[in-house]
């Protein structure tokens, strides 16, 4: 039966038909193929159930309030804002590049997002600078996966929201690992810079310029604090703390800067609204492949499949990581994530990994595969911005994706980089 699922799905993949659609035909060939006929008739209740979520509410309005802040210009005030912080440094404007990426997370939670609005701003600007185009490039593709790790996170809430797990508590767990995995890409930035002998970009920290440039990012600094402040400090659900951004993002750029039409804010709509449609009909496919997977006992076979290859737990975990990163060098995240998170979550926790460990894990994984060839979405868009064949940037990007698989190492390896956070704020007990 999974060798039929699998031919099945790879077969209408290679047609070219949409992931949803594939994964919700693979179901329904599925239930044919094993003459479960009565079940086809619950299909639509069950796409219908995935979709009627007061916790998958949370997911359009983080898209619309990250969209509407990148229209309004919230981007370049945070790296005017974060240059007069980090510049200084050796390779200055590649540290600011990873510390506008870390403030970005807690703005717009999507990583293909990060790497169009700051690509097209740092990759000119440090080309213009000295540093070579391939590596500009890299370190903008490396530090755009920090965005979805850092809350808030869109494919948390998809991974909340398929997996019924605490999206408060994703949210406090993936706040240390994003954070690692900005210092490390920081570490090694300024290794390469002070090899390849890479500028500075220092200004002056008068009070005058500190002054001037956090009132520029105040409303941009803010963004973060409130999403977050609220959801951890248990004001709001994430739901709730998602409408709270979209109606400050609004207040910004109607009211604050004035930088924003009303023609110009229906394209922004609609841009989500089509971008929403395509990811709810992908949640409510995978949720009734889940339910089959589940009927059919699939991630019991997959279970008996790993323990019959060891029964040491860092074992299983390595060889769930290697799957994932093989299959995130094919699939894009959001598939990857509904599709093999159903599958693999139940192994995880047999082995004692807490559902919020693992959330976490697959999320950092996954997001490491977007920038690695053949098919990852932010190594594209790195292309598309730079102009650079894939070749050169991918043999730039590899010593950041060594840098950030030895801290995705650290995160399934050690529990309490995960952990900490949720327990100290209640979310495990």
């Amino acid at each position: 039966m999974p060798v039929f699922i699998l031919i099945s799905f790879f077969i209408l993949a290679l047609i070219g038909l949409p992931v949803g659609i594939v994964v919700g035909l693979t179901t329904v060939l599925g239930f044919l193929y094993l003459g479960n006929d009565m079940f086809l008739s619950m299909l639509s209740q069950r796409m219908f159930s995935a979709m009627d979520s007061f916790t998958f509410l949370a997911l359009p309005f983080f898209l619309l309030a990250g969209e509407i802040m990148n229209k309004v210009g919230l981007t370049t005030r945070l790296v005017d804002f974060s240059n007069l912080f980090f510049g200084r440094l050796k390779g200055g404007l590649a540290q600011v590049n990873i510390v506008t990426s870390i403030i970005f997370g807690g703005i717009s939670g999507a990583a293909v997002a990060d790497t169009a609005a700051l690509g097209s701003i740092f990759i000119p600007a440090m080309t213009k600078q000295g540093y070579d185009k391939p590596f500009s490039t890299a370190v903008t593709v490396a530090s755009s996966i920090i965005a979805p790790i850092i809350p808030p996170s869109i494919i948390m809430v998809l991974y909340g929201a398929i997996m019924e797990v605490s999206i408060a508590g994703l949210f406090a767990a993936g706040i240390v690992p994003g954070l690692m995995i900005g210092v490390a890409l920081m570490i090694l930035t300024r290794y390469m810079a002070v090899k390849r002998n890479y500028p500075t970009n220092p200004e002056k920290m008068t009070v005058k310029n500190i002054t001037r440039r956090t009132k520029g990012a105040i409303w941009a600094l803010l963004m973060p604090i409130v999403i977050l402040g609220g959801i951890l400090g248990g004001l709001v659900t994430p739901t709730e703390a998602a409408a709270v951004a979209v109606g400050l993002a609004l207040f910004v750029g109607l009211v604050v800067y004035r930088n924003i039409s009303f023609k110009e804010l229906y394209n922004v709509f609609l841009r989500s609204a089509v971008t929403i449609g395509v990811i709810t009909l992908l949640l409510s496919c995978a949720s009734v492949l889940a339910w089959f997977l589940a009927i059919e006992q699939i991630p019991e076979l997959v279970a008996k499949g790993f323990m019959a290859l060891s029964d040491n737990r860092y074992v299983i975990l390595l060889l769930i990581n290697l799957f994932l990163i093989l299959v995130g060098m094919f699939m894009d995240i959001g598939p990857s994530l509904l599709i093999l998170g159903p599958i693999l979550a139940p192994l995880a926790i047999n082995l004692g990994v807490h559902p919020l460990h693992f959330g976490i894990m697959m999320c950092v994984n996954l997001n490491i595969a977007l920038m690695t060839p053949p098919m990852g979405g932010c190594l594209f868009m790195g292309m598309v911005v730079s102009d650079l064949k894939l070749g050169t940037l991918v043999k730039a990007l590899w010593p950041f994706i060594l840098v950030e698989f030895a801290v995705l190492a650290l995160v399934v390896y050690v529990p309490a980089i995960t952990m900490t956070v949720p327990r100290w704020l209640g979310f495990v007990h």
